[in-house]
Protein backbone atom coordinates (compact mmCIF):
# COMPACT_ATOMS: atom_id res chain seq x y z
CA UNK A 1 0.00 0.00 0.00
CA UNK A 2 2.48 2.52 1.04
CA UNK A 3 4.98 1.40 -2.29
CA UNK A 4 1.52 2.11 -4.33
CA UNK A 5 1.23 5.77 -2.53
CA UNK A 6 4.74 6.85 -3.29
CA UNK A 7 4.08 5.68 -6.85
CA UNK A 8 1.16 7.77 -7.39
CA UNK A 9 2.89 10.73 -6.06
CA UNK A 10 5.98 10.42 -8.11
CA UNK A 11 3.37 10.34 -10.96
CA UNK A 12 1.56 13.40 -10.11
CA UNK A 13 5.10 15.19 -9.47
CA UNK A 14 5.87 13.92 -13.08
CA UNK A 15 3.05 15.10 -14.77
CA UNK A 16 2.97 18.67 -12.71
CA UNK A 17 6.64 18.47 -13.92
CA UNK A 18 5.80 18.22 -17.42
CA UNK A 19 2.77 21.00 -17.26
CA UNK A 20 5.09 23.81 -15.63
CA UNK A 21 7.52 23.39 -18.77
CA UNK A 22 4.95 23.27 -21.32
CA UNK A 23 3.61 26.82 -19.73
CA UNK A 24 7.20 28.31 -19.24
CA UNK A 25 8.77 27.10 -22.44
CA UNK A 26 7.06 29.84 -25.11
CA UNK A 27 7.92 32.80 -22.86
CA UNK A 28 11.61 31.55 -22.20
CA UNK A 29 11.84 31.05 -26.22
CA UNK A 30 10.28 33.60 -27.15
CA UNK A 31 13.15 36.81 -27.88
CA UNK A 32 11.81 40.62 -27.69
CA UNK A 33 10.34 42.03 -30.29
CA UNK A 34 12.72 44.37 -32.03
CA UNK A 35 11.50 47.89 -31.60
CA UNK A 36 10.17 49.63 -34.79
CA UNK A 37 11.22 53.23 -33.79
CA UNK A 38 14.68 54.25 -32.71
CA UNK A 39 16.09 57.36 -31.50
CA UNK A 40 19.82 58.41 -31.51
CA UNK A 41 21.54 61.76 -32.04
CA UNK A 42 25.15 63.68 -31.68
CA UNK A 43 26.37 66.83 -29.60
CA UNK A 44 28.82 69.10 -29.97
CA UNK A 45 30.20 71.95 -28.07
CA UNK A 46 33.60 73.79 -29.21
CA UNK A 47 36.26 76.40 -27.58
CA UNK A 48 37.81 78.49 -30.27
CA UNK A 49 40.42 80.67 -29.73
CA UNK A 50 42.21 82.45 -32.94
CA UNK A 51 45.23 84.57 -32.77
CA UNK A 52 44.86 87.76 -31.22
CA UNK A 53 40.92 87.39 -30.55
CA UNK A 54 39.07 86.30 -27.72
CA UNK A 55 38.08 82.50 -27.41
CA UNK A 56 34.26 82.00 -28.50
CA UNK A 57 32.50 78.77 -26.93
CA UNK A 58 29.88 77.62 -28.28
CA UNK A 59 27.50 74.45 -28.29
CA UNK A 60 27.60 74.08 -31.69
CA UNK A 61 25.11 71.54 -32.88
CA UNK A 62 22.23 69.14 -31.11
CA UNK A 63 21.00 66.81 -33.33
CA UNK A 64 17.81 64.22 -32.84
CA UNK A 65 17.87 61.38 -35.30
CA UNK A 66 14.73 59.41 -35.66
CA UNK A 67 14.09 56.16 -37.40
CA UNK A 68 11.38 53.83 -38.36
CA UNK A 69 10.59 50.38 -39.57
CA UNK A 70 6.60 50.19 -40.87
CA UNK A 71 7.96 46.78 -42.38
CA UNK A 72 10.95 44.94 -43.79
CA UNK A 73 10.49 46.85 -47.18
CA UNK A 74 9.77 50.57 -45.73
CA UNK A 75 11.89 53.21 -43.33
CA UNK A 76 11.77 56.46 -42.28
CA UNK A 77 14.89 58.14 -41.59
CA UNK A 78 15.19 61.85 -39.79
CA UNK A 79 17.23 64.00 -38.62
CA UNK A 80 16.83 67.20 -37.21
CA UNK A 81 19.31 70.18 -36.12
CA UNK A 82 19.67 72.62 -33.50
CA UNK A 83 23.04 74.72 -34.37
CA UNK A 84 24.62 77.57 -31.70
CA UNK A 85 22.26 76.88 -29.33
CA UNK A 86 18.73 78.64 -30.01
CA UNK A 87 17.24 80.29 -32.66
CA UNK A 88 15.85 83.80 -32.34
CA UNK A 89 13.86 85.66 -34.98
CA UNK A 90 15.96 86.51 -38.10
CA UNK A 91 19.00 87.40 -36.08
CA UNK A 92 22.44 85.40 -36.46
CA UNK A 93 22.15 83.48 -33.60
CA UNK A 94 21.48 79.88 -34.89
CA UNK A 95 19.67 77.78 -36.79
CA UNK A 96 17.27 75.25 -36.91
CA UNK A 97 17.55 72.48 -39.91
CA UNK A 98 15.63 69.24 -41.53
CA UNK A 99 18.91 67.76 -42.62
CA UNK A 100 16.98 64.42 -43.24
CA UNK A 101 13.49 63.25 -43.92
CA UNK A 102 12.90 60.28 -45.94
CA UNK A 103 11.85 57.24 -47.08
CA UNK A 104 13.67 54.08 -48.28
CA UNK A 105 11.60 51.64 -50.15
CA UNK A 106 13.82 48.76 -49.94
CA UNK A 107 13.62 46.27 -53.11
CA UNK A 108 16.58 44.18 -53.00
CA UNK A 109 20.30 44.60 -51.91
CA UNK A 110 21.15 46.04 -55.66
CA UNK A 111 18.09 48.07 -56.09
CA UNK A 112 16.32 50.63 -53.32
CA UNK A 113 14.84 53.93 -54.00
CA UNK A 114 15.29 56.62 -51.23
CA UNK A 115 12.68 60.16 -51.47
CA UNK A 116 12.45 62.95 -49.33
CA UNK A 117 15.02 65.22 -47.72
CA UNK A 118 18.73 63.70 -48.36
CA UNK A 119 22.43 64.05 -47.68
CA UNK A 120 24.03 65.08 -50.69
CA UNK A 121 26.17 61.59 -51.47
CA UNK A 122 29.49 64.01 -51.78
CA UNK A 123 32.67 63.21 -49.71
CA UNK A 124 33.85 61.62 -46.46
CA UNK A 125 32.00 63.75 -44.12
CA UNK A 126 28.93 64.94 -45.52
CA UNK A 127 27.07 61.64 -45.11
CA UNK A 128 29.37 60.85 -41.68
CA UNK A 129 29.85 63.93 -39.67
CA UNK A 130 29.45 62.60 -35.89
CA UNK A 131 32.31 63.66 -34.16
CA UNK A 132 33.72 60.75 -32.70
CA UNK A 133 34.40 58.99 -36.02
CA UNK A 134 36.94 62.01 -37.51
CA UNK A 135 39.97 63.52 -35.88
CA UNK A 136 40.06 67.56 -35.59
CA UNK A 137 37.62 70.05 -33.45
CA UNK A 138 36.25 70.90 -37.12
CA UNK A 139 35.74 69.71 -39.72
CA UNK A 140 38.38 69.88 -42.43
CA UNK A 141 38.94 73.61 -44.37
CA UNK A 142 37.84 71.34 -47.80
CA UNK A 143 34.23 69.71 -46.34
CA UNK A 144 33.47 73.78 -45.77
CA UNK A 145 34.73 75.67 -48.39
CA UNK A 146 34.60 73.44 -51.16
CA UNK A 147 32.10 71.03 -50.59
CA UNK A 148 29.79 72.45 -48.38
CA UNK A 149 28.88 70.03 -45.68
CA UNK A 150 26.24 69.58 -44.17
CA UNK A 151 24.66 69.84 -47.58
CA UNK A 152 21.25 68.25 -47.96
CA UNK A 153 18.07 68.98 -49.78
CA UNK A 154 15.04 67.57 -51.26
CA UNK A 155 15.15 64.77 -54.01
CA UNK A 156 14.91 61.19 -55.30
CA UNK A 157 16.69 58.42 -56.37
CA UNK A 158 18.03 54.90 -56.16
CA UNK A 159 21.37 53.09 -53.66
CA UNK A 160 22.86 49.67 -53.11
CA UNK A 161 25.39 47.41 -53.07
CA UNK A 162 26.85 45.66 -56.67
CA UNK A 163 29.17 42.82 -55.83
CA UNK A 164 31.59 42.62 -52.75
CA UNK A 165 32.15 45.68 -50.89
CA UNK A 166 30.80 48.22 -54.00
CA UNK A 167 28.20 50.41 -53.66
CA UNK A 168 26.46 53.56 -54.82
CA UNK A 169 24.24 55.84 -54.79
CA UNK A 170 22.60 58.25 -57.12
CA UNK A 171 20.20 60.64 -57.07
CA UNK A 172 18.23 63.58 -58.73
CA UNK A 173 17.86 66.83 -56.22
CA UNK A 174 16.94 70.84 -56.33
CA UNK A 175 19.76 72.93 -57.18
CA UNK A 176 22.36 75.15 -55.97
CA UNK A 177 21.29 78.94 -56.17
CA UNK A 178 24.17 80.77 -57.77
CA UNK A 179 23.16 84.18 -56.64
CA UNK A 180 24.34 83.43 -53.39
CA UNK A 181 27.88 81.90 -54.44
CA UNK A 182 30.68 83.90 -52.31
CA UNK A 183 34.78 84.24 -53.15
CA UNK A 184 35.37 83.06 -49.47
CA UNK A 185 33.43 80.34 -49.24
CA UNK A 186 32.32 79.37 -52.54
CA UNK A 187 29.51 77.24 -53.15
CA UNK A 188 28.33 76.92 -48.99
CA UNK A 189 25.73 79.98 -49.17
CA UNK A 190 23.87 78.21 -52.48
CA UNK A 191 22.27 75.45 -50.31
CA UNK A 192 18.27 75.52 -50.72
CA UNK A 193 18.14 73.39 -48.00
CA UNK A 194 14.71 72.32 -49.65
CA UNK A 195 12.78 75.22 -48.18
CA UNK A 196 10.47 76.33 -51.02
CA UNK A 197 13.54 75.05 -53.12
CA UNK A 198 13.76 76.14 -56.98
CA UNK A 199 13.33 73.08 -59.61
CA UNK A 200 13.29 74.50 -62.44
CA UNK A 201 16.84 72.45 -63.61
CA UNK A 202 16.92 69.53 -61.71
CA UNK A 203 20.59 68.55 -60.77
CA UNK A 204 22.04 65.10 -60.37
CA UNK A 205 24.85 63.89 -57.90
CA UNK A 206 26.02 60.56 -57.22
CA UNK A 207 28.71 58.34 -55.62
CA UNK A 208 30.23 55.49 -55.97
CA UNK A 209 32.82 53.39 -53.17
CA UNK A 210 34.57 50.14 -52.72
CA UNK A 211 34.76 48.75 -49.12
CA UNK A 212 37.35 46.36 -48.96
CA UNK A 213 38.16 43.66 -46.27
CA UNK A 214 41.19 44.68 -45.03
CA UNK A 215 40.58 48.66 -43.90
CA UNK A 216 40.33 50.09 -47.25
CA UNK A 217 37.57 52.26 -48.72
CA UNK A 218 37.86 54.38 -51.90
CA UNK A 219 35.72 56.37 -53.40
CA UNK A 220 34.57 58.75 -56.12
CA UNK A 221 31.80 61.54 -56.47
CA UNK A 222 29.85 64.01 -58.14
CA UNK A 223 27.46 66.97 -58.39
CA UNK A 224 26.30 68.14 -61.40
CA UNK A 225 23.40 71.16 -61.87
CA UNK A 226 22.20 74.59 -64.07
CA UNK A 227 21.98 76.98 -61.10
CA UNK A 228 21.51 80.56 -62.46
CA UNK A 229 17.50 80.08 -62.33
CA UNK A 230 17.55 83.76 -59.41
CA UNK A 231 18.12 86.14 -62.00
CA UNK A 232 15.91 88.20 -64.22
CA UNK A 233 16.41 87.91 -67.51
CA UNK A 234 17.64 84.41 -66.45
CA UNK A 235 20.98 82.87 -67.90
CA UNK A 236 22.06 79.46 -67.51
CA UNK A 237 25.06 78.81 -64.65
CA UNK A 238 26.09 75.22 -64.63
CA UNK A 239 27.98 74.38 -61.68
CA UNK A 240 30.00 71.15 -61.77
CA UNK A 241 31.85 69.02 -58.52
CA UNK A 242 33.47 66.22 -58.95
CA UNK A 243 35.61 64.43 -55.79
CA UNK A 244 37.68 61.33 -54.86
CA UNK A 245 38.84 60.11 -51.23
CA UNK A 246 40.35 57.23 -49.80
CA UNK A 247 40.79 55.75 -46.17
CA UNK A 248 42.69 53.16 -44.33
CA UNK A 249 42.29 52.08 -41.12
CA UNK A 250 44.47 49.09 -39.73
CA UNK A 251 44.77 48.76 -36.15
CA UNK A 252 45.84 51.77 -34.19
CA UNK A 253 46.35 53.36 -38.02
CA UNK A 254 44.41 55.53 -39.56
CA UNK A 255 45.15 57.33 -42.87
CA UNK A 256 42.41 59.94 -44.74
CA UNK A 257 43.06 61.50 -48.30
CA UNK A 258 40.46 63.88 -50.50
CA UNK A 259 40.26 65.95 -53.20
CA UNK A 260 37.63 68.16 -55.30
CA UNK A 261 37.38 70.67 -57.44
CA UNK A 262 34.62 72.73 -58.59
CA UNK A 263 34.23 74.64 -62.05
CA UNK A 264 31.15 77.25 -62.36
CA UNK A 265 30.44 78.24 -65.92
CA UNK A 266 29.00 82.00 -67.06
CA UNK A 267 31.03 83.44 -63.78
CA UNK A 268 31.46 86.96 -65.52
CA UNK A 269 28.01 86.87 -66.11
CA UNK A 270 27.05 85.78 -62.48
CA UNK A 271 29.52 88.54 -60.90
CA UNK A 272 27.99 91.36 -63.02
CA UNK A 273 24.36 90.46 -62.56
CA UNK A 274 25.11 89.89 -58.34
CA UNK A 275 27.12 92.85 -58.28
CA UNK A 276 24.21 95.16 -59.69
CA UNK A 277 21.47 93.32 -57.60
CA UNK A 278 23.81 93.97 -54.30
CA UNK A 279 26.44 96.61 -55.21
CA UNK A 280 29.52 94.36 -54.67
CA UNK A 281 31.10 92.19 -57.31
CA UNK A 282 31.26 88.40 -56.04
CA UNK A 283 34.15 87.91 -56.95
CA UNK A 284 33.53 84.48 -57.86
CA UNK A 285 35.93 82.03 -59.62
CA UNK A 286 35.38 79.71 -62.50
CA UNK A 287 37.32 77.22 -60.74
CA UNK A 288 37.65 76.63 -56.97
CA UNK A 289 39.93 73.58 -55.99
CA UNK A 290 41.04 71.43 -52.47
CA UNK A 291 42.73 68.47 -51.03
CA UNK A 292 43.70 67.36 -47.37
CA UNK A 293 46.07 64.22 -46.53
CA UNK A 294 45.90 62.79 -42.55
CA UNK A 295 47.37 60.74 -40.19
CA UNK A 296 45.85 59.48 -37.41
CA UNK A 297 47.57 57.20 -34.61
CA UNK A 298 45.76 55.54 -31.50
CA UNK A 299 48.78 55.96 -29.36
CA UNK A 300 46.78 54.17 -26.62
CA UNK A 301 43.88 51.71 -27.33
CA UNK A 302 42.17 49.29 -25.28
CA UNK A 303 42.87 50.89 -22.02
CA UNK A 304 40.41 50.58 -18.79
CA UNK A 305 40.07 54.74 -18.99
CA UNK A 306 39.84 54.65 -22.55
CA UNK A 307 41.55 55.47 -25.83
CA UNK A 308 44.13 58.69 -26.79
CA UNK A 309 44.95 59.64 -30.44
CA UNK A 310 47.08 62.23 -32.01
CA UNK A 311 46.40 63.12 -35.75
CA UNK A 312 48.17 65.63 -38.28
CA UNK A 313 46.39 67.11 -41.20
CA UNK A 314 47.72 69.03 -43.72
CA UNK A 315 45.16 70.91 -45.81
CA UNK A 316 45.80 73.37 -49.84
CA UNK A 317 42.49 74.84 -50.04
CA UNK A 318 41.55 78.03 -52.98
CA UNK A 319 38.32 79.05 -53.81
CA UNK A 320 39.84 81.60 -55.93
CA UNK A 321 42.07 79.32 -58.46
CA UNK A 322 41.38 80.22 -61.57
CA UNK A 323 39.21 83.46 -62.67
CA UNK A 324 37.40 84.35 -65.62
CA UNK A 325 39.45 86.75 -68.10
CA UNK A 326 39.43 90.08 -66.45
CA UNK A 327 39.05 89.12 -62.70
CA UNK A 328 41.86 89.07 -60.49
CA UNK A 329 41.90 86.15 -57.77
CA UNK A 330 41.62 87.22 -54.07
CA UNK A 331 45.12 85.42 -52.73
CA UNK A 332 43.67 85.55 -48.96
CA UNK A 333 41.11 83.11 -50.29
CA UNK A 334 44.22 80.83 -51.37
CA UNK A 335 44.96 78.49 -48.02
CA UNK A 336 46.61 76.25 -46.53
CA UNK A 337 46.36 74.66 -42.85
CA UNK A 338 48.45 72.64 -40.88
CA UNK A 339 46.03 70.57 -38.41
CA UNK A 340 47.50 69.07 -34.97
CA UNK A 341 45.85 67.28 -32.01
CA UNK A 342 44.92 64.75 -29.76
CA UNK A 343 41.73 63.10 -29.32
CA UNK A 344 40.50 60.98 -26.06
CA UNK A 345 37.87 58.65 -26.19
CA UNK A 346 36.58 58.03 -22.85
CA UNK A 347 34.22 55.23 -24.40
CA UNK A 348 33.82 54.71 -28.11
CA UNK A 349 31.04 57.27 -28.35
CA UNK A 350 32.22 60.12 -26.69
CA UNK A 351 35.43 62.14 -27.81
CA UNK A 352 37.14 65.08 -25.88
CA UNK A 353 39.21 66.87 -28.65
CA UNK A 354 42.32 69.38 -28.73
CA UNK A 355 43.82 70.77 -31.77
CA UNK A 356 45.90 73.78 -33.54
CA UNK A 357 45.37 74.95 -36.99
CA UNK A 358 48.33 77.05 -38.29
CA UNK A 359 46.96 78.84 -41.26
CA UNK A 360 48.25 80.17 -44.42
CA UNK A 361 47.28 82.26 -46.97
CA UNK A 362 49.09 84.18 -50.14
CA UNK A 363 48.24 87.29 -49.25
CA UNK A 364 50.94 90.25 -48.52
CA UNK A 365 48.30 92.70 -46.62
CA UNK A 366 45.96 89.83 -44.87
CA UNK A 367 47.61 87.48 -42.03
CA UNK A 368 45.51 84.45 -41.53
CA UNK A 369 45.23 83.65 -37.85
CA UNK A 370 46.37 80.64 -36.30
CA UNK A 371 43.67 79.09 -33.60
CA UNK A 372 43.64 77.08 -30.72
CA UNK A 373 40.69 74.73 -30.36
CA UNK A 374 39.12 72.13 -27.41
CA UNK A 375 36.05 69.92 -28.80
CA UNK A 376 33.75 67.55 -26.46
CA UNK A 377 31.30 65.49 -29.17
CA UNK A 378 29.49 62.43 -28.40
CA UNK A 379 26.78 60.35 -30.33
CA UNK A 380 24.18 57.41 -28.84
Amino acid sequence: MLQNTRIATLICLLFASVASAQTQAPAAAAAPPEPKTLLSGYMEVHYNKPQFLDGELDFHRFVLLVTHRYSDRLRFVGELEVAHAFVEGFEDAGELELEQAYIDFLLSRSFNIRAGMMLVPVGIINERHEPPVFYGVERPLLDTAIIPTTWFDVGVGAHGELGRGWRYRAFLMAPLNAARFTAEEGLRDGRQKGSRANLGKVAATGRVEYVGTRGLTVGTSFWTGKSGFEFRPRFDVPVHLVEADARYSRGRLDLRAQAAQVSIDNTPDLNDAVGRTIGIDPNVAKTMRGAYVEAGYRVVSGARFGDIGAFVRYEDVDTQFRMAPGYLPLKEFDRTAWVMGVTYWPDADIAVKFDYTVLRNRSVSITAPNTFAVGLGWWF
